[in-house]
């Protein structure tokens, strides 16, 4: 029995997916098809590639298997991108990661511009660390990024988006213009690791402050509950605030820090067609629509 794409494709969307219910809704087929196709694949290499739990998860040959798959059905994808594009308007499916805040905060406003000016193409979104988010593109599971502060020329810049203090409306500095970080001192601060805390330090370094988080925490929903609840302050990026509850307020800080956001495809291979239009298309959208997002 000759491999083919479908098993590959059947493999690597349960991978992606987690289980074969999802896998086989996200390819339009039937979960028995899905399982039938990885079963295949796997009686062709003479071996099992997942262990069937929740979710699942990829054996030792799994492991080895996926990057070549991914590449095999990465590679058909954009060949057929490629002729879409060159027949009628670009269509295709992009993998997009980024961190909780972007994905949350910035790819809304993104997500409608997208599909206004893009209707072929559909994003799907995975969020994770920046870490994750790079391994991801890397590998093969994203097709493109949302990252901060990528090598200088990488991508298509997004918006600069400047540090903010998080405070409580009833924080004495919360009417403030702006607030220097050494005010902030008496303040329990609390920090989320997935990105910003390298750029909340450099902060602290530039002032002479002493840099020392009372909390990490992963979930900015977490997080909010607790400046909510007078546990401490925090710093996060402009983007975060239309996630904020009307009882906390944002604060210029001192010294004044930014960062780039940059959406970027995979480095060393080329961008699939769907993303190259993506990448086009914001580079026409006004740059008060990212700003106001």
């Amino acid at each position: 029995m000759p491999l083919n794409l479908p098993q590959l494709r059947a493999f690597v969307a349960v991978v992606d997916a987690g289980g074969f219910g999802t896998a086989a809704t996200d390819l339009g087929l039937s979960q028995s098809a899905v399982s039938h196709a990885v079963a295949s694949l796997e009686r062709i290499l003479a071996g099992p590639l997942l262990v069937r739990s929740t979710p699942v998860r990829t054996t030792a040959l799994g492991e080895r298997v996926l990057p070549h798959a991914r590449a095999a059905v990465s590679a058909t994808d954009a060949l057929r991108d490629a002729a879409a594009r060159h027949g009628s308007e670009v269509s295709g499916t992009v993998r997009l990661a980024s961190t909780p805040t972007v994905c949350q905060g910035l790819l809304p406003a993104l997500q409608r511009h997208w599909s206004a000016h893009l209707p072929g193409v559909r994003v799907r979104v995975f969020e994770g660390s920046s870490d994750e988010a790079v391994t991801w593109l890397e590998n093969g599971a994203a097709d493109a990024v949302i990252v901060a502060d990528p090598p200088s020329g990488a991508g298509t810049p997004l918006v600069t988006d400047p540090f903010l203090a998080l405070l409580p409306q009833d924080h004495p500095l919360a009417r403030e213009n702006a607030v220097h970080v050494s005010d902030l001192e008496d303040d329990p601060l609390i920090l989320s690791p997935n990105g910003c805390e390298r750029h909340v330090h450099r902060i602290h370094q530039a002032a002479g402050a002493p840099f020392s988080p009372a909390h990490r925490v992963r979930d900015l929903g977490t997080l909010i509950s607790m400046v909510q609840a007078g546990m401490g302050i925090s710093i996060l990026p402009r983007v975060s605030r239309p996630l904020l509850p009307t009882d906390l307020v944002l604060v210029p800080v001192e010294p004044h820090y930014c960062r780039r956001l940059v959406l970027c495809g995979p480095e060393g291979r080329p961008w699939s067609p769907a993303v190259r239009a993506l990448a086009d298309s914001v580079e026409t959208l006004p740059r008060t629509v990212l700003d106001d997002a």
